[in-house]
């Protein structure tokens, strides 16, 4: 068995699934890396993520048509960060505890419709794997990179475009000062609480579309809970990226390269108890927090309510 974990096949099998499990830390970490540079955390991503998944799933299995599940989701996710943000900068409540209230609403909610409209595990039909051409013949790279669905290329893309973003345009410094120090940004006429809109809506997208990658592109099923946990890691992915796009990229990849190395583990019954294998991201998660907090420092104005003064 070990012998055989270390052999080509494998090795490429396991660094292709890595690829293709960051997507949904991407998506998810990305749209967080906005909301948090605004000024606002956000911790109800993981519920954000169930409902895009769900929405997506149902949607999908009841036109056929993928696009359409994902226009779902998008909606939702909208709708979610626009109601996260309406609690967190109309009515100034504690960021953290309406967060995981959120949460609890799209853990509860997607399980609850899950059991209304669809009963029992279904399957659809999803994103399909996209062979770029020539690129996807390379040997090894790729296999790797190049046979991905569209889904896992849209999030890589996403990346470089978040990076220009945020440090290349008017926007991306309107949401850095709004969140280094909403009062100037105030006084010098820009709306804190626009741009705070505007991040945390689009970080309920991401993140739903997040969802909807794990539902319709790479799994193509949906199960309570399917997430377990992989929202809280999305967050935890924007410390350990030091609120850079690129930085978050890299932790998404080491996450989801533990991720996949533990899942072709239990594949290949490598003889590593099982439950030791599935805590291994969740492991990881803890020792990055240890090891990221105090290091890093995030926005100044992360989790403040702004109030205008005067």
């Amino acid at each position: 068995m070990i012998t055989e974990f270390f052999s080509a096949t494998v090795l490429i099998g396991i660094l292709a699934s890595g690829i293709r499990l960051a997507t949904p830390y991407l998506y998810a970490a990305i749209g967080e890396t906005f909301g948090q540079r605004s000024g606002v955390l956000n911790l109800g991503v993981e519920g954000q993520m169930l409902m895009g998944a769900f929405t997506a799933f149902y949607i999908t299995l009841q036109t056929g048509n993928v696009w359409l599940g994902l226009l779902a989701a998008i909606l939702v996710g909208a709708l979610m960060g626009l109601a996260m943000a309406f609690v967190s900068i109309r009515f100034r409540a504690q960021q953290g505890i309406s967060g995981i209230g959120f949460y609890l609403f799209g853990l509860g909610m997607s399980d609850l419709l899950f059991q209304k409209l669809l009963g029992e595990v279904k399957t659809v039909g999803g994103f399909p794997a996209v062979e770029i051409p020539i690129l996807s013949d390379l040997p090894v790279v790729g296999e790797i990179f190049f046979r991905q669905n569209l889904l896992v290329y849209l999030a890589f893309l996403l990346v470089p475009v978040a990076w220009f973003v945020l440090n290349k345009t008017t926007l991306g410094l309107k949401i850095r000062v709004v969140g280094e120090n909403p009062q100037a940004a105030d006084t010098l006429g820009v709306s804190v609480s626009k741009i705070r809109y505007l991040t945390v809506t689009m970080g309920g997208v991401f993140s739903a579309i997040a969802g909807a990658s794990l539902s319709i592109a790479n799994l193509n099923v949906f199960q309570q809970n399917m997430t377990s946990g992989l929202g809280f890691i999305a967050v935890a992915l924007v410390y350990f990226g030091g609120w850079r796009p690129f930085g978050v990229m890299f932790g998404a990849l080491l996450f989801s390269m533990v991720n996949s190395l533990q899942l072709w583990m239990q594949v290949l019954n490598v003889p590593i108890p099982s439950d030791f294998a599935v805590m291994m991201p969740y492991v990881l998660t803890i020792i990055v927090l240890v090891l990221t907090v105090g290091r890093v420092r995030g926005p100044s104005a992360l989790s403040k309510p702004f109030v205008r003064e005067g």
